[in-house]
């Protein structure tokens, strides 16, 4: 079940694949009504990307399952009049509009932010774009590979001799759609004092140079380049990957106390009054020397036996782990991070279908927060959501003759 912190807000959803869809969900399981408006016979790319190719031949692909859920899907083709004038009708009654098309795409259909703003002096408009809507790259396409490469995210991913690497899932793309939620919620505070909307220009780009935070501060402040340092932590020693008797384990031990008491449960106290390991400056300048010294020990046992040594130590440390193991944590489902959805007709018998997808990693007053409902079929929810704009059968029906809906 959603949250209610957002409940009684009107979200139009015009986005497409996954910074804007990412960032209505948000929203979605906030408490927001959201409305993705697609276009007719088509819809939204994502509905034919996944690794199940009978799911994206019904429009229902993986990836558009796994962001969409609990919104409603209305089509409405924007370049017919009577597109334009239900949309006109509809952003009168929104609170906030969310689109992902190239910068001046939605201005050459009649709804610059000033029409916008017109229509709605309430309405907050965020557009998320791939570098913005201004700046001598603002036409150019940007998929989240061509924003990790450009933002130096893949230049410090990755060892010194396989970098650049991107990251093994689209972080340019999820960071882009957080960054349009919450400001979309900021903005809806301002209104509540207000009254007045907001124009919210996020640009992938810069979200990703911004979330790299320390790494460019290093260059900004310290003058230091950021390199790939494979699994190591540029700022401490011990502290990354290290080779067990089956298995990678990650250490952190960032503070002294947490590298002596490593040493201590290891078994290898003189490794806390050498020289070359005493301090955490000379245990950055000899990591190699070091890492060699505590794999020696950690190659006795297992990863798991490490782990329940040392994580009641106040060392930093756990295993690393596969996507399925992770899902299979017990601290993650205790904590309800999946949420079961029934899909009817999805299967190739006509019947019922239950998925799990991710809800919010936010818990609010106690609980988990999942979608409200299922992802939508494309158009499923057209009179519905017409009816509430006040359109009648008969005007409903003109328009899907029309080939407007």
């Amino acid at each position: 079940m959603s949250a209610d912190l957002l409940a009684g807000v009107r979200v139009l959803d015009l986005t497409n694949v996954l910074a804007g869809p990412f960032a209505g969900y948000q929203l979605g399981l906030m408490g927001a009504d959201v409305v993705k408006i697609e276009v007719p016979g088509t819809g939204d790319l994502a509905r034919n990307l996944g690794a199940d190719p009978e799911l994206s031949a019904r429009g229902l692909g993986i990836s558009f399952l796994a962001q969409n859920g609990g919104k409603r899907s209305l089509t409405l083709d924007l370049k017919s009049p009577g597109g334009r004038e239900v949309f006109e009708r509809l952003v009168r009654d929104a609170d906030v509009l969310l689109e992902n098309f190239r910068p001046g795409v939605l201005e050459r259909l009649g709804f610059g932010w000033d029409v916008l703003h017109a229509l709605n002096n309430g309405l907050v408009y965020c557009a998320v774009s791939g570098f913005g809507q201004t700046g001598p790259m603002r036409g150019r396409p940007a998929y989240d590979q061509i924003i990790q490469g450009l933002s130096g995210m893949m230049s410090v991913t990755g060892t010194p001799e396989s970098a650049p690497t991107r990251t093994g899932f689209p972080i340019a793309d999820t960071l882009g759609g957080y960054a349009a939620a919450f400001a979309i919620s900021a903005a809806l505070v301002k209104r509540s004092r207000t009254g007045t909307g907001s124009y919210l220009d996020v640009s992938m780009l810069e979200t990703a140079v911004a979330a790299m935070g320390w790494v460019v501060s290093d260059y900004l402040v310290a003058g230091r380049e950021p390199r790939a340092m494979g699994n190591e932590n540029a700022t401490s020693a011990p502290s990354g990957t290290f080779a067990t008797a089956d298995g990678a384990l990650n250490i952190a031990a960032n503070k002294q106390e947490q590298y002596v008491e490593l040493c201590t449960v290891l078994g290898r106290p003189e490794l806390i009054a050498d020289e070359r390991f005493a301090t955490r400056e000379a245990r950055k300048l000899h990591r190699s020397e070091l890492k060699v010294e505590l794999e020696r020990t950690l190659g006795e046992r297992s990863a798991a036996e490490w782990d329940e040594l040392l994580s009641t130590t106040g060392v930093p440390v756990a295993p690393v782990l596969t996507v399925p193991q992770a899902l299979a944590l017990a601290q993650v489902s205790g904590r309800q991070l999946l949420h079961e959805v029934a899909m009817p007709e999805i299967d190739e018998n006509g019947g019922e279908r239950s998925l799990l997808v991710l809800g919010s990693s936010v818990h609010v007053d106690s609980r988990s927060v999942g979608p409200s409902g299922r992802p939508p079929q494309l158009g499923e929810h057209v009179d519905e959501i017409l009816a509430e704009a006040g359109y009648t059968a008969a005007e409903i029906a003109d328009l899907r003759a029309r080939g407007v809906v």
